[in-house]
């Protein structure tokens, strides 16, 4: 005589779970990937892109099922690409360093999310041994002197370029950098371009390089550079004095075509995951993903440096650091996703 009551509640206990499955599915369930296209994105070319990169693929591939596409490229042409949805994603997008991205977020092309990474810092250095010595390997200070670049002129001697000996050499970014346009325009600020070189050294790879084997060395050397890197933990770097950071000014440093560049430190670094406007429309379950998305800057610069150190790939690296610091992802992502992610551990 139960059957009757039991059976019916067994049904509308079952509909109601059968219903309640996917609405939860559905919650963490990417619209973008679900549709089959791929999330197309940026591969960056120095270190620390490389390895948010990897991080980033591992999370949309294994905790969402999405397909991604790694498109190589330069920040310039990245740039471009994702103001057309061309691609859809760039991890570690340096906002306001270059007038491509200005433009195209003040037309509402692309769109910052989250903080990728938080208190970065870039400049022009040289080894602290220059200034300071280094007595543990009997370098004696060459330019005590030497604090800012308005000294610059005085040491180009110091510097000299082996192609132009008349002049020191200034170790650029890259060409195709988006931080190459703007050190050309500060050589033309800081009124150097009559006594350094612009030099490239053509990647990323080998301006580490160069700035490797100097130090290695002992010899002094010029540069720009920035942090999170391998290299920013593995020497001690002083970094020179620049005219405190103007938004006018800046401005000028960020238009390469600026016939009268003013000088200016850079803004505090504002990094986030760049997202095309099509992309950042038509996927909130991912942009909740790419709003946590953050590693901290003393355990990058220490996964930078134990990459490097062991050769290993971004790949390779990506995958140490998600089963040695699952405390860090498992923020980043709600809890069903994250249990997949662990499960591939």
């Amino acid at each position: 005589m139960f059957r009757p009551i039991v059976l019916p509640l067994l049904g509308l206990a079952l509909t109601a779970a059968v219903a309640a499955a996917p609405a939860s599915a559905a919650s963490t369930a990417s619209p973008w990937c679900q549709s089959g296209k791929p999330v197309k994105v940026a591969g960056l070319n120095w270190e620390s892109g490389e390895l948010l990169t990897e991080l980033l693929k591992t999370v949309l591939e294994q905790g969402y099922g999405c397909r991604v596409e790694l498109v190589p490229s330069t920040t310039i042409t990245i740039e471009h690409a994702l103001a057309q949805n061309d691609i859809q994603v760039v991890a570690e997008e340096w906002v306001g360093r270059s007038e491509i991205w200005n433009k195209a977020a003040a037309a509402g092309k692309v769109k910052g999310v989250g903080r990728v990474i938080v208190g970065a810092s870039e400049g022009w250095y040289v080894p602290e041994y220059v200034v300071k010595g280094d007595a543990a390997r009997k370098i004696r200070p060459v330019a005590p002197q030497l604090a800012s670049v308005r000294d610059l002129p005085s040491y180009k001697q110091l510097f000299r370029d082996s192609e132009e000996p008349a002049k020191g050499r200034f170790l650029n970014c890259p060409s195709g950098w988006s931080c190459e346009g703007v050190n050309s325009q500060k050589l033309k600020a800081y009124g150097l371009t009559d006594s350094y070189v612009n030099f490239r050294t053509g990647s990323g790879a080998a301006l580490d390089a160069a700035i490797a084997s100097a130090y290695q060395r002992g010899q002094p050397v010029l540069f720009y550079y920035w942090a999170p890197t391998a290299l920013m933990g593995k020497y001690r770097f002083v970094r020179l004095a620049e005219p405190a950071y103007n938004e006018a000014c800046f401005a000028t440093l960020t238009d390469r075509n600026h016939p009268k560049p003013c000088g200016s430190a850079a803004p505090e670094a504002l990094i986030q995951t760049g997202v095309s406007r099509a992309f950042h429309d038509a996927d909130p379950v991912l942009m909740g993903f790419l709003t946590r998305f953050n590693v901290p800057l003393p355990l990058l610069n220490a996964a930078l440096a134990e990459m490097v150190e062991r050769k290993d790939t971004p790949a390779e690296q990506a995958r140490r650091f998600m089963t040695a610091h699952p405390e860090v992802w498992r923020d980043w992502v709600p809890q069903d996703v994250a249990e997949r992610l662990g499960a591939r551990r």
